[in-house]
């Protein structure tokens, strides 16, 4: 299986990291530490020598009860940083729901779009179906991010995640695109409980059933403080364990904070699956 974007054919045969880059100043996890272009640069040359195999940049946070960013505040954030890791060798994700940044993104070499709305906004998925190859990641999302946790999500979240990631793809098939340029992405946390957010990781393989590979996008999430009681800077090692069961679980790209740490684990993990690939293999114990 292969995910096409852009410029890249990303073989989905092994895992691969999306490291996070915002250049925000209120994402719930990092915000403010990479808002000069200078210092995002530098995180992203840092998080693909640690091991990423995509960057994903946003400049606008999701966190719930955030609040919109003008469009041209989002782009003046983004830009100047995408100018900069498309000469990185590895595929760029801009993670934006607004169309003039989706266009404006490819335009300068993006990769792929990431979009929590999953294209709803119009224009967006013309944006989109307009591009020759740009890979695209859909997401669902109950309510919208100022409102989303007040009034979550009812009933069983996994076959209403289901169908809509269905609904949204079959839109974007009808307009030319390739299937092999969506992937699926559940939502963790983007208005559902607890609960539910865990059913969707372990029921993920009802997900996978429809074909699309999945990104699985735990990392930091507050449901993983809410079972640990864990604050949000200490949720390494259950972001980890969540990105490993995900994978184990079948998600072919997992969204990670800590690009290094789950690395590691996934070079363990994969240790497990090719015992005869992995580093230091041989006939001595």
């Amino acid at each position: 299986m292969h995910w096409q974007t852009a410029r890249f054919s990303i073989d989905l045969a092994r895992p691969r990291l999306m490291g996070i880059v915002n250049v925000t100043p209120d994402s719930f996890s990092d915000g403010g530490l990479f808002t000069s272009t200078r210092a995002a640069v530098a995180h992203c040359e840092q998080l693909v020598a640690q091991g990423a195999d995509i960057l994903d940049i946003g400049g606008e946070s999701s966190r719930p009860g955030s609040p919109p960013v003008p469009l041209d505040v989002e782009l003046a954030r983004v830009l100047p940083v995408l100018r900069e890791a498309v000469k990185l060798g590895v595929p760029i994700s801009v993670d934006s729901y607004k169309p003039e940044v989706m266009r404006a993104a490819l335009a300068e070499g993006a990769d792929i779009i990431n979009d929590i709305w999953a294209l709803r906004q119009p224009g967006a998925r013309e944006v989109v179906a307009g591009h020759p190859g740009c890979g695209v990641c859909l997401m669902h999302m109950h309510g919208e991010p100022q409102t989303m946790q007040r009034s979550p999500l009812a009933g069983d979240a996994v076959p209403q995640v289901l169908a809509f990631l269905q609904q949204q793809s079959v839109l974007l098939l009808a307009l030319g695109v390739d299937r092999s340029r969506i992937v699926w992405d559940a939502g963790v946390g983007f208005g559902k409980t607890v609960e539910q957010n865990f059913s969707l990781l372990a029921r993920q393989q009802e997900l996978l059933a429809a074909g699309y590979p999945v990104l699985a996008a735990w990392s930091r999430k507050s449901s993983l403080g809410t079972v640990t009681g864990l604050p949000v800077d200490e949720r390494l090692v259950p972001s980890v364990a969540a990105a490993l069961m995900a994978v184990e679980r079948g998600a072919r790209i997992v969204r990670v904070h800590d690009v290094q740490q789950t690395a590691a684990a996934l070079k363990v993990w994969t240790a497990t699956i090719f015992p005869a690939h992995h580093p230091g293999s041989g006939s001595t114990p």
